[in-house]
């Protein structure tokens, strides 16, 4: 087993930098994940993007079984390198595909060397689980999670309530943050159905320690009514669209 001991050396980050494993280009936009009981920026949430600033679906349309491991080290490489030269100074926060990571502890030398090559802090890395991965057997999610959790990383559950609600994963390897999906979030001041369930989920995470982040937040009422709730973590259009390769100044609400 050669590849693993090839991502001490931090040559493996120019490798995926270059985007050596894959056929096709990728860059990030950053969009705000604000505070707002600080009115701060908390996190940037690295979003993959085409070199011409193509969305997410055509570049992940590329993707298959074949380059997934590439795509997913590359990512790791190229948000870190982008978010060092931008001068972030808040959490960075990368989403991973579990189908990629075949041992977590082995996977992550990828992403401690691109942080060491490239100055960033590692702990102010946030490690999103993108949560429809349906195939991904609770087991391995629950394995990735503990080792992350283990080495000092920050990490988040991603796009809950979307269809593939990880209930297992949530018992027994809690993350530290779960991103409400914005599916739920959608015209939620005027859906008591809707609103019923984000009080049931967020008085699970307050038992649970895990904070939660409102995503896709676009209107005014959405965010009066999560508020309300107690939420205090928040990303979408209402904030701040993505910015193509830099960090866009978000919009504090009142």
């Amino acid at each position: 087993m050669n590849r693993p001991a090839v991502l001490f050396d931090e040559s493996h980050c120019e490798q995926c930098a270059c985007g050596e494993g894959l056929d096709f280009r990728l860059t990030f936009a950053f969009q705000p994940i604000v505070d707002m009981a600080t009115r701060s920026v908390f996190a940037y949430e690295a979003l993959v993007r085409g070199p011409e600033g193509q969305g997410a679906w055509e570049i992940l349309q590329k993707v298959d079984k074949k380059n997934r491991y590439a795509f997913d080290q590359v990512c790791r490489v190229r948000a870190v390198a982008l978010a060092a030269r931008l001068n972030m100074q808040t959490y960075l926060s990368i989403n991973f595909m579990p189908n990629a990571v075949y041992k977590a502890e082995y996977c992550i030398r990828t992403t401690l060397a691109a942080a060491k090559k490239y100055k960033f802090d590692t702990r102010k890395i946030i490690f999103e689980m993108i949560e429809d991965e349906a195939l991904t057997s609770p087991e391995h999610l629950i394995s990735i999670m503990d080792a992350y959790n283990g080495m000092g990383f920050q990490t988040a559950l991603d796009d809950f309530g979307a269809g593939y609600s990880r209930f297992s994963l949530l018992i027994a390897s809690p993350p530290h943050f779960l991103k409400l999906d914005m599916s739920l979030i959608r015209d939620i001041d005027q859906q008591p159905n809707k609103q019923a369930v984000i009080r049931g989920i967020l008085e699970t995470m307050r038992h649970l320690n895990v904070r939660v982040i409102a995503e896709g937040v676009e209107t005014q009422g959405e965010y009066d009514w999560l508020k309300e709730q107690g939420i205090s973590l928040y990303q979408g259009y209402l904030f701040a669209k993505p910015g193509f390769e830099c960090l866009p100044e978000p919009y504090y609400p009142d």
